[in-house]
């Protein structure tokens, strides 16, 4: 009788301490008073101030670029690492290689930008390139440490793959990268979107590294935001969040009743 209350009781506390500040900022949103913790009616107004504020519009224009660009550069990267260290057996420097690959799960961020940093100073003295700090060093830094949660997420559905599918598709004539594109991708394609969509949230969400190789004109939205913070958090900042969280619920929604309609065909 106890585990039938008990389990509930606690995911409802669990689940109620993950959201009920998400939903605070939704409802504070929509907050006529300009102080963010004291309620003065309901009110659009903040939604129309977001509007005519260039800054905060243009960072989060910036963020979701670099999100969506670095997003997609992990997803091919991490799933070429994860199908060499799945399907090419022992060869010399594979443990190097999943070190490697694996490296930024645990790597502090402040080190990745430290030394992030440094490379693109040392290539721009060497090479001319990349010209300075912009977005195109944060979109390499975020596709560099996304690429490593992609691999593991393809990894794990790799190993989990009938390799018999393959087999029997080389045995009807088809060449490896006919197998690759026919067979290989549609299975692991729910993997690949999981890891796209972590990916995307890793960079969206990202302050420390941005902080380091970011530059003039690439100022990011959590960049923004933590600068904004210091003078104290205005409404508007809230009518933001409101929006995106908005599109990445429905994005989330969408590739889950893909997800589920694809397990069904396969099924």
């Amino acid at each position: 009788m106890r585990r039938g209350w008990f389990l509930p009781l606690f995911a409802t506390l669990g689940f109620g301490f993950l959201y009920a500040p998400i939903v605070s900022l939704i409802v504070f949103s929509f907050n006529e008073s300009r102080l963010v913790t004291v309620w003065g009616g309901f009110s659009t107004r903040w939604y129309g101030e977001l509007i005519s504020d260039g800054q905060l519009l243009e960072a989060a224009w910036v963020s979701l670029k670099i999100a969506t660009i670095s997003a997609s550069l992990a997803v091919v990267i991490g799933t070429l690492a994860a199908f060499v260290l799945t399907r090419f057996g022992k060869f010399h420097g594979k443990l190097m290689l999943t070190g490697m690959v694996t490296a930024p799960l645990v790597m502090p961020e402040v080190i990745i930008g430290l030394s992030l940093l440094l490379l693109f100073v040392a290539m721009e003295g060497m090479l001319g390139w990349p010209a300075g700090r912009g977005m195109t060093t944060v979109i390499i830094a975020h596709s560099t440490f996304c690429a490593a949660y992609v691999a593991v997420i393809a990894q794990s559905r790799l190993r989990d793959m009938d390799e018999s599918l393959e087999e029997a598709a080389r045995d009807l004539g088809a060449g490896p990268v006919r197998v690759f594109f026919d067979i290989t991708l549609p299975v692991i394609a729910p993997a690949l979107v999981s890891g796209w969509l972590l990916a995307f949230t890793l960079s969206l969400d990202d302050l420390v590294i941005a902080s380091f190789v970011s530059g003039p004109g690439a100022s990011t939205l959590p960049m923004v935001i933590f600068s904004k913070v210091r003078l104290g958090v205005s409404p508007d900042v809230n009518a933001l969040a409101t929006i995106i969280i908005g599109i990445v619920a429905l994005a989330v929604t969408v590739a889950g009743v893909l997800l589920m309609r694809q397990s069904k065909r396969a099924r």
